[in-house]
């Protein structure tokens, strides 16, 4: 094809107006190769390297989010939701006045009966707060007093897949930018030598629960807003070592003229996406060094390392990314979200839920005693929980031990602790079954729309428009539970 028709084609009347403000992304692009460019500080100063400023809208409590990610639905019933009333329900058929018609998942959708099954561990209140706490996670409840447990969270989907959408995008399909994703656009990044938003995954001993990349992706935002993912092993982040022979000052003038070559493209076309593929360049060039310093646990006191529990030096583990979320929390990172798979528990869940709480409840209490230690706790947000709950009815035999509990959204339990939440508080209250919310539900969107206020945001202010259309983490919903805020 001509050159020259070819470049008639793309200049439509659209990509005149956007080559109009490629001035301000090209000042963009200079800011991203050479953050104190435009910045006016002392040498030696920190540039301001995000929009911190720009996208909040009220004095935040917390500076930064840690994500403890429970995939699959952890059983509330057996963790935080206690119904003495169970004992004398048990094996009793589930009324029809409490399930009212609610659609259930194909795998019970066939039993001749729904058997109510009470939980098999013991609860007690725990900490001067007197919350309730099963037997079965006592580090939890050695962090009563810091914690607010929410036990009527709810959510519509009741599978996997549209379930978790759901609770990190704020919809059921996909394509749209998850909370990581939406902090890092309203917060930007507070070191510019780590990425703002981090993943790290875990596993269980039952682990078929599959979780796909688009969890952490930006959607339609640049995807200098997605999360990066940090491997277990000696390597946590792949390709980001230089290949044997070649120097980082050859790296270096490889990275410059590639910048070149992007900015010439960018000056051509005004994509913004050609701005944070520069940006990604830059920043893996700076984690060449930082990383390695920051999965360096020698200088770590051996109280601490211990205080994370037996798997903590093994890479990859639930303990060890505890303990790295705590560094990297250290380090100004914004948003870092752990996921741990293995709570999907359809059967044998005595034995599987305690494997769960063995491998997660130590480590994520030490979590929160360690950033409280460090005086962190007061501007970090945690967050404990899954996409949904587990039901009442049981699956499987009750006799042997050996059943399970189904997926359940109309009420389930999590945590928060830390920025801008009370510790030592329960709020809401399920039915006698622990089926329906009877006070104070929250829904999902509410459970975002506080996250994002603690964080100094707006719920319905934080929009980023896409195809003509403002959206937003909450959708057209959400409201901030400020009974459980500090």
């Amino acid at each position: 094809m001509d050159p020259n028709r070819e470049h008639q084609m793309l200049t439509t009347r659209r990509h005149f107006f956007g080559r109009t403000a490629s001035g301000i992304g090209a000042a963009a692009l200079a800011s991203v190769l050479k953050p104190d460019l435009f910045a006016a500080v002392s040498k030696g100063a920190k540039p301001a390297l995000g929009p911190e400023t720009l996208r909040t809208h009220f004095a935040p409590k917390a500076k930064r989010v840690i994500y403890l990610f429970m995939a699959g639905g952890p059983s509330q019933l057996d963790l935080f939701d206690y119904k003495p009333q169970l004992e004398k329900l048990h094996q009793t058929e589930l009324p029809d006045s409490v399930r009212m018609g609610q659609r259930i998942t194909g795998m019970t959708s066939g039993q001749k009966s729904l058997p109510v099954v009470r939980s098999m561990f013991r609860f007690q209140p725990r900490g001067k707060s007197g919350t309730m706490i099963s037997d079965i996670i006592p580090h939890i409840a050695g962090i009563a007093d810091d914690i607010a447990v929410v036990k009527t969270v709810n959510t519509e989907a009741i599978n996997h897949d549209p379930a978790i959408t759901y609770i990190q995008t704020g919809f059921q399909q996909p394509g749209r930018p998850c909370t990581g994703s939406w902090l890092s656009y309203g917060l930007g990044s507070a070191n510019e030598n780590l990425p703002a938003f981090i993943v790290m995954i875990s596993s269980g001993k039952n682990s078929d629960q599959p979780l796909y990349q688009r969890l952490w992706s930006a959607g339609f935002m640049p995807s200098e807003h997605q999360g990066v993912q940090f491997r277990g092993g000696n390597e946590p982040v792949l390709y980001l070592a230089n290949p044997p022979g070649v120097k980082a000052s050859s790296r270096r003038r490889s990275l410059d003229a590639l910048a070149q070559l992007n900015s010439k493209q960018f000056e051509a076309y005004a994509d913004p996406e050609i701005n944070a593929r520069i940006a990604q360049y830059e920043m893996s060039y700076r984690m060449q060094m930082s990383v390695p310093d920051l999965v360096d646990l020698s200088k770590e006191s051996q109280s601490v390392i211990e205080s994370y529990g037996p798997d903590v030096n093994k890479p990859g583990s639930f303990a060890n990314n505890c303990l790295l979320a705590r560094r990297m929390a250290e380090r100004g990172v914004r948003f870092i979200q752990l996921y741990h798979r293995g709570w999907d528990q359809h059967g044998d869940l005595p034995r599987r839920l305690r494997e769960q709480c063995a491998d997660t409840a130590q480590p994520s209490a030490a979590l929160v005693k360690d950033l409280k230690a460090r005086g962190l706790l007061d501007d970090t947000l945690v967050i404990w929980g899954g996409e949904f709950g587990r039901t009442v009815y049981c699956q499987g035999k009750i006799e042997k031990e050996n059943y399970g509990r189904d997926h359940h959204g109309r009420c389930f339990s999590i945590w928060l602790a830390g920025g801008g939440i009370k510790g030592g508080v329960s709020y809401g209250e399920t039915d006698d079954f622990g089926y329906n919310v009877v006070d104070n539900p929250v829904h999902i969107h509410d459970q975002n729309a506080t996250i994002m206020h603690c964080l100094g945001m707006d719920h319905e202010k934080l929009t980023y428009r896409f195809q003509g259309r403002d959206y937003r983490l909450t959708d057209i919903h959400g409201t901030v539970v400020k009974e459980i805020l500090s």
